[in-house]
């Protein structure tokens, strides 16, 4: 058994796997405050209601470099050997980028599960705090992609900067046009992120050499946007996880895969 952890900047997913098989998946905040011995007692509270055996290992991607120590501290009080994800991991994949180290752990975990799983030209558009857009090959080269606001931060901001516009929920609207305040900001909301995609999408399309990429929503809101996106074709909200185990199982030198290709 492993513990996958992906360490985002609203939310921390982890994913409990006997080998490539998921288990069991739990979402905490990222609270930047949490000490590493309240992060240890959460954590083995969560193992502790799951009938498997205890996690063998821990592997972590992170990009929220304040959250690394207290991680660190917590799989040194759970007794479980410990990694981290980054750009210098020995892994099947290539980062084709202008700063190879400079690529997001998550990245790196999408780019190796979908080449892994799918074995063919992918963009992996991760919703979470941020939007981003992961152009990868069949062949496992990721090769850049696009960043931006996520939903949820794109709302908070409205709200933060609007003397008179109100915080809402992300949520699919009645209809696309609104009849008070708060139906316009939800409507607006959520097309502005599901017809950005989508425009997106379509224009890294139009850049693409050759082929026709799939493309596949992950995230914490990948069930929510992406069923509602035209040009998404699957939606894998552990995809990021069963990189994370797929990394793991080789840079312990086990040559795993899984099906799908």
């Amino acid at each position: 058994m492993i513990l996958a952890v992906d360490v985002g900047n609203t939310e921390t997913v982890l994913g409990l796997f006997d080998d490539l098989e998921l288990v069991r998946m739990w979402r905490l905040s990222s609270v930047r405050a949490r000490t590493a011995d309240e992060l240890a007692l959460i954590v083995d509270g969560l193992l502790g209601r799951v009938p498997a055996d205890p996690p063998g290992h821990i592997i972590v991607a992170s990009v929220v470099p304040a959250l690394n120590r207290v991680w660190a501290g917590a799989g040194e009080r759970l007794e479980v050997p410990f990694s981290f994800l980054d750009g210098a991991a020995r892994l099947p994949i290539r980062l084709d980028v202008d700063h190879p180290l400079e690529v997001g752990a998550d990245r790196i975990a999408n780019t190796l599960a979908v080449s892994r799983r799918f074995g063919r030209d992918a963009i992996v558009v991760d919703l979470g705090t941020a939007t981003t857009c992961d152009c990868v090959t069949a062949d496992g080269v990721f090769f850049g992609g696009t960043i931006a606001p996520g939903p949820l931060t794109a709302l908070e901001h409205l709200s933060r900067v609007t003397a008179q516009l109100p915080q809402v929920e992300i949520a699919k609207p009645a209809r696309v046009i609104g009849r008070n305040t708060l139906e316009c900001i939800r409507s607006g909301g959520f097309y502005a992120v599901v017809d950005g995609i989508d425009g997106m999408v379509r224009r890294i399309r139009r850049e693409w050499e050759d082929g026709e990429p799939i493309v596949i929503a992950t995230g914490g809101l990948a069930e929510l946007i992406g069923r509602h996106c035209e040009t998404v074709d699957r939606i894998e909200p552990a995809l990021t996880l069963t990189g994370l185990a797929l990394a793991h199982a080789h840079m312990r030198g086990g040559a795993a895969e899984t099906g799908g290709r």
